[in-house]
This record gives structure tokens, C-alpha cells and sequence, in this order.
């Protein structure tokens, strides 16, 4: 034992039974009960495994593809068939794997790497995880049924309308995508918050991992991005099963809009995968060159460039689909102008294996194939960004060419390194290096020779997403070497896979510090993380405080026990990390797997047309989420807590200094982003007409819209002013708890009564969805305020039963603070759509 240092946070030695109770307080639960885990630490395995079974499952899918092109005019698969293999290929690789993997090593490193005991809402990562896995199996077992999505994973219309895709396939995409981006959305709010609250104190942002800003610059990507994707492929189902005609250009729609919105969301994605990629070649680089990464600042300056970038770049997949020259031009700009960060990126990466001494290991390996792979992709990236010579290579296979550089070179390489180099945390035994030398070999030439002669193969004219061609067309020998190439690429995964399974069935033990690593994911853990919770002086504390392993280990850094005899972990504040509160965190529970299947099966089933039985899954999942937040709320059992010796914290707060409060803020600023995404397409349908609204349609009469304004507003001052009752009254003033609840259900019925307004005055306006585009926007809008209001209608009722039990009480208002975010942002919604649908038309007139 190390002796006492007076500048630690807890004094030593530690009181017996301390380590004791955080064993048993955070023990994973065994058999069938580890379906209850919510420690991210677990869910964060089981995520990497899914999503690498999935990775799996899409292999073996391009190898299909391949072995259909390895020869011209091959009959193994036909036309309907392989058009729904290469869809499902490229569905799974980008929504089932690319994006949940890198959510899925976030979940599992981040806990230890920031310090932290847990991140915020372990209970979210849990849905999050099960909502992907249940769903996703589902979705991709629809391949086994012939009702696979064969649209090619871009869904574009009118090809994937009804007229053209009159089956199931295309709505399982459009409804099975559903949840998997609630899935990624929530595993969003979960690192961000994480990552801006729950810092080991002294971590500010400047000693801040370079992965953690990474994968914080990727949580606000998908935050701004992905509602996109959500908006559009609602818009399309809708039209599929309503016959509402957003994309029929003979309606007045335009087959444009599902390209704006779902590249949006398409672009970004792809830095969304890169990115992480790139936080943990950062991480990896020092630890494998022993010395400190060149330029920190600069790389993490370069992260938040490229985050922002890549909201510039959607239409540089529409460079041949007929905008302006001007437009084009400026997105050609753009998507040269972000090779910079990614260049700066390289070459501090460069410099930093220059200035060390490396040591060639497996995840060396991976991470030169990487550096070698991706920066081919990226000069390739930069020649079609030039508009003459995209419009030349435009759909053929020089482009598939080029995105599987980028997506295998800018992320599968680096995901393999970090697999190798990780894996030690999980069992504490390394991969063999030996294998890895033949793993990198395989994979590395396979890729190469797989991928590189379709650059040759496009520029010859051969066009994507053919499922044969001819002999006389000369690409029999490139296709035949891009096959044999995919296969070698599918053994090397193999014996990685192989190696993985033998590392795993290893006897556990302690993982010590392998790469003799600087980040605190390599201090001694166990379920419970850390036995305390560091002190951070450094951007490298363990390379500046060789003793902080032994110290923490010893419990004499922060929260070396439990304080309520609950699991808890330390809120810091988001810049200077300094202690805020504690934070109770939930505890193992069945609630996050029944609202997740219910989640999952509401959206298959209704895909089969099951809808009776889809509703009662939505109903599980509402009324489970709804457990999970009554058990959650709770008033603490103390009011503060020693989380050392000399520091006592609060247990809980609540309003703005509240993690669930900003967990609930970014939740609406998704939730505005879908509105905006609807938003644009109404405006996008209005900017094509020659008279808005068109023939046939007709605004409301102005006392509709102002009838239900007034009440909006009346609703959101009466909650209000129960949020502020709250925050003043005491749990013994009863009549103040039946003035809130009076003023909750006069809320209620105003935001019933401005809806119903809304609806009035569009029926007496003859509004009709079918008929042309713009009133099919029109609806949409007023629709997504309707999902609102019954959203709200289920909050309303779950505050007054909180009230009813008397739980609605200063130290237990969370739920009341939050919903009155809800609520406030409902309004505001509803404003805006009046305030569009009535100057809209007069500003286009």
C-alpha cells in the first residue's frame, strides 16, 4: 500500500467492507437476469458483438455480389434477388454496422477513459443497444422471406414508390431504418452528456481525450444529421401507404426533396463513421510510439472543421441530378476545402510516428494499412469533387471504388487496430501477433486487389448496380481480380474472427497497461470501473503520475465507496470538470429490453400490416419507458454526500444544472431538426409552384390559426407557472399540489383545444393530402403537431399521477422541469407552423 499523500482526495487507509459493498452494489447479474444489465460496460460488448455479427452478415452478402460478377453473364443470382443483396449489403454495412459500431466502442471505452464510474444514462444505452439488436435481426431476416428492400440502400424515388415497388420491401427499409436511428439518436444524448458531464474532476477540455472530443463532435453530428434521414423516410412511407405525393412530379411533387434530405443526412454520415476512426488513431498513435501526439489543439480543431464541413457537402452526391451551376460549385468547393483537416489529422499522425520510437505490433500494422488505404480514398475523394469529372465517373464503379477506400481504409482498418489493441480490457489476454501479421496480410492485399481495379473497371464504363454484363465489354479480368480479392479480404476476417473467439475463452485476468498507455481506460477496473475516481492534473496522467494506479487502486482519489449505497458517479461541470453533484444511477432492470422490443416490433409489424398487434407493441414500449422513468425520479435519500474528505456534494439536483435536463434539451433539438427537415420540404414544395398555395387548396380563415396561438401560449404559461410552484412549494403544502394539478390539466386541454382549432380551420379549408404536394406537406406538419399533442397527453397524465402520489416535489420536479420543455417547445412548434402556412404564401406572392 502506498503511503498517504496530503494532496489526495481521501485519506488512507481506506474503512473495511468499502470495496465490498461497490462489488456488490454493482455486480452484474448472472443467467437469464443479465438481460437486465444497463452498466455500459456490458452493454457496450454486447453492442461490439452484434454489430460485428452484422458486419459478418454483410460480408457474406458483398461476397454473393462478387461471385455474381466474377464472370459475365452469370446466372447464380437473378436480377430481383441480387438487387436485394447488393440493398442489403449496403443497408447493413452503413446502418447496422458502420454507425453502431462506433457507438458501441464509445459505450464501452468512454466510462474509463473519462474517469467516470458509468456514463449518465446507462438505462438509455441499454434500450438503445436492444432496440438495435432486436430490430436489426428482424430487419435483416426480412432477406429470408423475399421481401428484402431492393431499391439500393439510397431508397431513391420514384423508383421505390408504390407505382414502381408495389410490395413490402420498400416500407421494411423505410420502417425497419426507423429505429435504428432512434437507436443511434439516444446512444447520441448518452455520449454527449457523458462526455460533457461525467469527467474524472481536473479533466477539462483541454486534457480531454482526443477520442472523446471526437466522439463528442459525432454525437452533435448525428444529433443535427440523422433527423433528416427520419423526416424523409417518413415523407416516403407516408406517400407509400397514404398516397400522399411528396415525390410524384405529376402532383406536384419532386423526387429532388428525398435527395436533399436523405444526403443531408447521407454526407455527414460518412464523416460520422470516419471521425471516431480518427479519435482512436489519436488515441493509439502516442501509446504505440511512446511520446505525446503532435499537435493536440490542432487535431482537435481539425475534428470540429471536419464536423462542420460535412454539413456543406450533401449535394455532392446530386452534382449530376440537375441543380444550378452556382450551387454545385459551392458544394464542389466545400468537399475539396475538407480535405485540410483531414490533411492536418494525417500528418500530426505522421509526425507523431517520427518523433517516437515505434514499436510494429498488430495495431501498428493496421494503423499504417489505414494511413496507406485512406489516403488513397481521399485523393479520390478530392477528383470527384471536381464537377466535370463526376459527371464522368458519376454511377460507376470508380465511385464504389472510392467509397470503400474511404469507409474500409477510414474505418474498418482502424476499427481492427483498436480491436487488437483494446482487447485487453476485456479479459485482460492480448490477441496472438503472429496471426495478426497474417490477418493484416490478407485483409490488407485482399482490399486492394478487390477494390482498386474497379477505379480502372469505371473508368471503362462498367455501371453500378448491374447484376451482370457482357463479355464484349472487356471487364471480365478486373472483375474476376476484384472477386478473388473480396474472397482473400473475407479469410483474413476469418482468422481474425478465429484469433478473437480463442483471446476470449482465455482464464481472465488482471489487464494491467500492455502499450504503457497514458489514458485512464488502463487503470485497474473492475464492474464497479475505478475503486475511486481520479484526480486529472495532465493531458497524459498516466505517463505524469506514474503512482496514480496504485493511489486510485487504494481508494484515495474521489468516491472510494458509496455514499448512498446505490451506484452513483461524479457530475462535473462541462469546461473545468470541477464537481457538481453526485448522481444516483439507475440500477439493473427489465424495462429497457420490453421497451425496446416493443419499440422494434411496432415498427416491424406494421411493416407486414400486422397493425393491431403493432400498436399493443408501441403501447409496451411507451408504458415501459414510462416504469423506467417512475422508477428513475426519485427524491434522494440525503440531500448531500462525501465524495472525500473534505468535499461534500449534492445527491441530485434538478433545472438546468440537471444532466437529464440536458439530456432532455438535446432530445428537442432532434426533435426540431425533424420539424425543420418537414419544414424545408414544404417550402421546397411551395418554391416549385407558379401560385401558392396551388389551384384547388386555400389557407384557413385567420381566426383559426389566432384561436389556436392563443391557446398555445395559455398552455405553456399554465405549465410554466406549475414548474415554478414546484420549485418553491414544500411536500406538506397540499393545496399547492392541487393547484398544479388544476393548472397541468388546463394545459392539457388548451394544447387539445389549439390542436383541434388547427384541424378545424384546415377541413373548412378543403384541405385534401392527396391531391397535390403542398397540401400533403401541409398535413405532415400538422401530423408530426398531433404526434406532439398525444405525447403530451401521456406526460400530462403520468405529472398528475407523480401529483396524486405526492412525488411532484421540489427535490423530485425533474420530470415536471423536463416536461415543461416538452411542452414549451410543442408550442413554439405550433407557432411556427401557423405563422408559415399564413406569410409564406404572401412572401412568395
Amino acid at each position: 500500500m502506498t503511503a498517504a499523500r496530503d494532496d489526495l482526495p481521501s485519506s488512507l487507509p481506506r474503512p473495511a467492507g468499502e470495496r465490498e459493498q461497490l462489488e456488490r452494489i454493482w455486480r452484474t447479474p448472472r443467467g437469464l437476469a443479465f438481460l437486465t444489465t444497463v452498466n455500459n460496460t456490458n452493454i457496450g460488448l454486447l453492442y461490439i458483438g452484434t454489430a460485428l455479427l452484422f458486419f459478418i452478415l454483410a460480408g457474406i452478402l458483398g461476397l454473393m455480389i462478387r461471385a455474381q460478377l466474377a464472370v459475365p453473364e452469370n446466372a447464380l443470382l437473378s436480377a430481383g434477388t441480387y438487387n436485394q443483396v447488393f440493398t442489403m449489403h449496403g443497408t447493413v454495412m452503413m446502418f447496422l454496422f458502420a454507425i453502431p459500431v462506433v457507438e458501441a466502442i464509445a459505450v464501452f471505452l468512454l466510462p474509463g477513459m473519462l474517469g467516470a464510474r458509468d456514463l449518465p444514462f446507462p438505462r438509455l444505452s441499454a434500450y438503445a443497444f436492444w432496440a438495435y439488436a432486436v430490430g436489426g435481426i428482424g430487419f435483416f431476416l426480412s432477406l429470408f422471406a423475399g421481401l428484402a428492400p431492393d431499391g439500393g440502400w439510397f431508397m431513391y424515388p420514384p423508383l421505390t414508390g408504390k407505382e414502381y415497388s408495389p410490395g413490402l420491401n420498400a416500407d421494411f427499409w423505410l420502417l425497419g431504418i426507423g429505429f435504428i436511428e432512434i437507436s443511434a439518436i439516444a446512444g447520441a444524448i448518452e455520449l454527449i452528456v457523458g462526455i460533457l458531464f461525467t469527467r474524472a474532476p481536473g479533466m477539462t477540455l483541454g486534457r480531454m481525450p482526443v477520442y472523446a472530443w471526437a466522439m463528442l463532435v459525432v454525437g452533435v453530428m448525428i444529433v443535427f444529421a440523422f433527423p433528416a434521414v427520419i423526416a424523409g423516410t417518413t415523407l416516403l412511407e407516408l406517400e407509400r401507404a397514404y398516397d400522399w405525393p411528396f415525390f410524384i412530379p405529376g402532383r406536384g411533387g419532386d423526387p429532388l426533396l428525398w435527395q436533399h434530405l436523405f444526403w443531408f443526412f447521407g454526407h455527414p454520415e460518412v464523416y460520422i463513421i470516419f471521425l471516431p476512426a480518427a479519435g482512436m488513431v489519436s488515441t493509439m498513435i502516442p501509446a504505440l510510439a511512446g511520446t505525446p501526439l503532435v499537435g493536440h489543439r490542432s487535431i482537435v480543431a481539425a475534428l470540429v472543421a471536419v464536423g462542420f464541413f460535412s454539413f456543406a457537402l450533401w449535394a455532392h452526391h446530386m452534382f449530376t441530378a440537375g441543380l444550378g451551376l452556382l450551387e454545385t460549385s459551392l458544394v464542389s468547393a466545400a468537399s475539396m476545402a475538407v480535405a485540410i483537416p483531414t490533411g492536418v489529422q494525417v500528418f500530426a499522425w505522421i509526425a507523431t510516428l517520427w518523433r517516437g520510437q515505434v514499436r510494429i505490433n498488430a495495431p501498428t500494422l493496421f494503423l499504417l494499412g489505414f494511413m496507406f488505404i485512406f489516403v488513397l480514398g481521399g485523393l479520390t475523394g478530392v477528383m470527384v469533387a471536381v464537377l466535370p469529372f463526376d459527371w464522368q465517373v458519376h454511377d460507376t464503379y470508380f465511385i464504389v471504388a472510392h467509397l470503400h477506400y474511404v469507409l474500409i481504409g477510414g474505418m474498418v482498418f482502424p476499427m481492427f487496430a483498436a480491436l487488437y489493441y483494446w482487447m485487453p480490457l476485456v479479459n485482460g489476454n492480448r490477441m496472438s501477433e503472429r496471426l495478426a501479421r497474417w490477418v493484416f496480410g490478407l485483409m490488407f492485399g485482399g482490399m486492394n486487389l478487390a477494390f482498386f481495379p474497379m477505379h480502372i473497371t469505371g473508368l471503362l464504363g462498367m455501371p453500378r448496380r448491374v447484376y451482370t454484363y457482357s463479355p464484349e465489354m472487356g471487364w471480365d479480368l478486373l472483375n474476376m481480380l476484384s472477386s478473388v480479392g473480396a474472397f482473400i479480404l473475407a479469410l483474413g476476417v476469418l482468422l481474425f474472427m478465429v484469433d478473437a473467439v480463442r483471446t476470449l475463452r482465455l482464464p481472465k485476468r488482471e489487464h494491467g497497461n500492455p502499450w504503457r498507455a497514458s489514458t485512464l481506460e488502463w487503470l485497474p477496473a473492475d464492474e464497479y470501473a475505478t475503486r475511486s475516481i481520479p484526480q486529472v492534473a495532465s493531458r497524459e496522467p498516466l505517463w505524469d503520475h506514474p503512482q496514480l494506479a496504485r493511489e486510485v487502486v487504494d481508494g484515495a482519489h474521489w468516491l472510494p465507496g458509496s455514499a448512498t449505497g446505490r451506484r452513483e458517479t461524479i457530475v462535473t461541470s462541462p469546461v473545468r470538470a470541477c464537481p457538481l453533484y453526485l448522481q444516483v444511477l439507475p440500477a439493473d432492470s427489465w424495462w429497457p429490453l420490453a421497451a425496446a422490443v416493443g419499440t422494434a416490433g411496432f415498427f416491424l409489424l406494421l411493416t407486414i400490416k400486422l397493425t393491431l398487434v403493432a400498436w399493443a407493441c408501441g403501447i409496451v414500449a411507451v408504458a415501459s419507458v414510462l416504469a423506467w422513468m417512475w422508477q428513475s425520479d426519485r427524491p434522494p435519500a440525503r440531500r448531500t454526500a462525501k465524495v472525500s474528505d473534505d468535499v461534500a456534494l449534492p445527491v441530485g439536483v434538478t433545472g438546468p444544472a440537471s444532466h437529464s435536463w440536458w439530456g432532455t434539451v438535446i432530445m428537442l433539438v432532434v426533435d426540431g431538426t425533424i420539424f425543420a427537415s418537414f419544414l424545408f420540404a414544404h417550402i421546397h414544395i411551395s418554391m416549385r409552384l407558379e401560385v401558392c398555395p396551388p389551384p384547388g387548396s386555400r389557407l384557413p380563415a385567420p381566426l383559426w390559426p389566432l384561436l389556436s396561438c392563443g391557446l398555445l401560449l395559455a398552455g405553456s404559461l399554465l405549465i410554466e407557472w406549475a414548474r415554478r410552484t414546484a420549485v418553491r412549494d414544500t411536500p406538506v403544502r397540499v393545496g399547492g399540489q392541487g393547484w398544479r394539478r388544476l393548472a397541468i390539466a388546463l394545459a392539457l386541454a388548451c394544447m387539445l383545444g389549439a390542436f383541434a382549432a388547427d384541424l378545424r380551420g384546415q377541413v373548412l379549408a378543403g384541405l385534401d393530402p392527396t391531391a397535390h404536394a403542398w397540401g400533403a406537406t401541409v398535413a405532415a406538419m400538422l401530423a408530426y403537431q398531433g404526434l406532439h399533442v398525444v405525447l403530451l397527453f401521456i406526460l400530462a397524465c403520468y405529472l398528475l399521477a407523480r401529483s396524486w402520489t405526492g412525488r411532484l416535489t421540489p427535490p423530485g420536479r425533474a420530470t415536471l422541469d423536463n416536461c415543461a420543455l416538452v411542452w414549451h417547445y410543442a408550442t413554439l412548434q405550433g407557432l411556427c407552423i401557423a405563422a408559415v402556412l399564413r406569410w409564406l404564401p404572401q412572401l412568395m406572392g
